[in-house]
């Protein structure tokens, strides 16, 4: 990424509620390709570095001469319309740069109209689902595309470009839109036999970084697809015009007559760079995946019965051997499964991770297996273990120290993790890891003591 830039990802992102879980149901194993798409695409935003990102939708209210954008200090958007009501998205907005975007394409004659107090459109909301799902946690601009034209749309682009580069810290762009939405003879806008070529020019046009091809698709054949993405998609070429463009097309497809495309434009594997001496340039540590690629792995599993592959590119940590837990807790902080490793026993801790998953789904003695239907409302958090050394009671800390407790024969050994819930004392914390180890009370134990860094999902607001 170049240097003098903010941007440090772009992006497309389809918008169906049935992807949503409380929406779809069990309709949504149609759709499993576009939701591992999105886990993957929220990835590589957090690995970016992203702290704000800009989203532009469709199906915001439209104005035949202005863009528009919510403008209300939290944006709040639900399924409540697709009888999901509990399913909702919560978050800041980022005045600061939505100002910025305001002043910089009024520079060039482009009004954006600021809408106050209006709940997010479903075509935000759908990736902002998944975003925050998956872990990535910031702020947020959102913004309704127009009836100005087309080269209109690729400048609004180049105009939010140029006030994301003015931050001095990073931010993402995503497009959302479908594609095609006459592809089958079911599909809701009907049946049109040249749809298809919609698709398939944008699908070609991003897979061989030809961007030109986009911009240049004839208006009678977006007619034909009854599209709802293309306006979103010039905006967005506008935004990674300049920028080291990096084209993927991460999933394609199409289950229901409408085409659902998750896109990277632009992205970095070495993340933020910043604006030359921008204070408060950062990155998200490579950390920040873990609990998502445990969710991963058991929706995987659970559904499909697969396991996957360890990701290529580990970061340091991910491809160092470590002992790691990994815990799976509704959305209401119940204990729903929990296993792990003391000492490593595969070669990298991604390899641990997934076993570690699957077996926290699936093998732990306290409960059933995860069923599918319980996927929605699901937590995961990892802690991943330091080498545990030998200690005494006056050297443990509860909040601190997890604690190993072991008898004399070595046969029988508990665990227990650092800051949990309730154990306030060390003698609590070595009662119960005993009573674990079936160890009886009283008995000559040795202790070992280690430290576990813990990554979590958050609840989305």
């Amino acid at each position: 990424m170049a240097s003098n830039t903010s941007l440090v990802f772009a992006g497309i992102a389809p918008h169906p509620p049935i992807m949503v879980p409380e929406v779809g149901r069990e309709a949504i194993d149609e759709v499993r390709s576009s939701i591992n798409a999105m886990a993957s695409l929220t990835e590589r935003i957090i690995r970016s570095g992203a702290e704000t990102i800009v989203l532009i939708s469709p199906h915001a209210p439209l104005e035949a001469r202005a863009f528009v954008a919510y403008d209300t200090p939290k944006l709040y958007g639900d399924f409540a319309m697709f009888r999901a009501p509990a399913a909702s998205v919560q978050t800041e907005l980022n005045d600061e740069l939505l100002q910025a975007i305001t002043c910089a394409a009024a520079d060039e004659g482009l009004i954006t109209l600021r809408i106050p107090y209006v709940e997010l459109d479903h075509g935000t909301t759908v990736p902002l689902y998944f975003l925050q799902r998956n872990g990535w946690r910031g702020r947020a601009v959102a913004l309704g595309y127009s009836f100005v034209s087309n080269e209109d749309h690729i400048r609004f682009g180049h105009r939010i470009r140029r006030a994301i580069d003015k931050m001095a810290y990073p931010v993402a762009f995503i497009a959302s839109g479908d594609l095609s939405h006459r592809l089958k003879p079911e599909a809701p806008a009907g049946y049109n036999e040249d749809a298809h070529f919609f698709d398939e020019e944008i699908v070609t046009a991003i897979r061989t970084g030809s961007p030109r091809r986009i911009i240049d698709i004839d208006p009678e054949l977006r007619r034909k697809a009854g599209e709802c993405g293309y306006r979103s998609i010039l905006v967005a070429l506008g935004v990674a015009e300049g920028a080291k463009s990096s084209y993927e097309v991460i999933s394609y497809e199409a289950p229901f007559g409408v085409g659902y495309l998750v896109a990277q434009l632009v992205g970095s594997e070495s993340g933020y760079v910043g604006t030359a001496g921008a204070p408060g340039a950062q990155r998200v540590p490579d950390t920040a995946p873990l609990p998502t690629l445990a969710r991963q792995v058991i929706e995987t599993f659970v559904t499909d019965g697969k396991v996957i592959e360890v990701p290529g590119n580990l970061s340091e940590l991910l491809g160092t051997p470590a002992a790691c837990f990994v815990s799976i807790k509704t959305r209401e902080g119940d204990l729903r499964g929990c296993i792990g490793t003391i000492q490593p026993t595969r070669n990298s801790l991604g390899e641990e991770l997934i076993a570690n998953a699957i077996n926290a789904a699936t093998r732990d003695p306290r409960f059933p297996p995860v069923r599918s239907d319980e996927l929605p409302h699901l937590r995961y958090s990892v802690d991943v273990l330091s080498p545990p050394e030998p200690t005494t009671i006056d050297r443990l800390d509860p909040k601190v120290y997890g604690v190993i407790v072991e008898d004399d024969t070595g046969l029988h050994r508990g665990l227990l993790l650092p800051n949990l819930e309730g154990i306030e004392t060390v003698s609590h914390q070595i009662e119960i890891a005993s009573r674990k180890a079936g160890i009886r009370p009283g008995a000559s134990v040795k202790l070992f003591r280690f430290r576990a860094d813990r990554y979590g999902e958050e609840e989305p607001k």
